[in-house]
């Protein structure tokens, strides 16, 4: 697939952004094909509520510490240490306390996301590019201030003494 701004070639058809420059290009195989833009379903609208988040997180921290109990419960055999099997008692307990949590205090309604902005679609020529299209900013190059250092002039310096001059002027001596 290419970019139809600048007509880069893209790697694959699952690029999100074009790589020179910065075209949004999710949703322009569907685009091409049928001339309008993707409708967004509702499956993919969904949003979990807190609750049913915080419930997920605390079920997938149950099942990792019954993951943990016979492992724990093997070592604890092994080493005949009892000390061991409080880190899985522990982990199941702070589960617990997640999913009642959520269960007693977030809100069970999924939180409103606000508009997606979309850039107008402007028509463009049918070859060249469209600089309007792009997505991301163009890069900006900014112009440094001087910061008080002064170009030094190497030709005034004075320069060193030869390395056999101070030996020459012993030896004359």
């Amino acid at each position: 697939m290419y970019c139809p701004d600048c007509g880069q070639q893209q790697i694959s058809d699952e690029m999100r952004f074009c790589s020179r420059c910065g075209l949004a290009l999710s949703g322009l195989t569907e685009w091409l094909a049928t001339g309008q833009l993707p409708v967004v379903s509702a499956a993919q609208e969904q949003v979990d509520s807190p609750r049913r988040k915080g419930i997920r997180r605390g079920a997938k921290l149950m099942f990792f510490s019954g993951v943990l109990f016979p492992v724990c419960l093997g070592l604890s055999l092994l080493f005949d240490e009892g000390a061991v099997m409080l880190f899985p008692c522990a982990v199941f307990f702070v589960s617990l306390v997640l999913i009642l949590y959520a269960r007693l205090f977030s809100s069970t309604t999924a939180p409103v996301n606000p508009p997606v902005f979309q850039a107008p679609i402007v028509p463009s020529p049918a070859f060249g590019p469209n600089p309007t299209r792009s997505s991301l900013t163009p890069a900006v190059n900014v112009a440094m201030p001087a910061t008080g250092r002064h170009q030094v002039r190497t030709n005034e310096l004075a320069q060193p003494p030869s390395v056999v001059e101070n030996t020459t002027r012993l030896l004359d001596e």
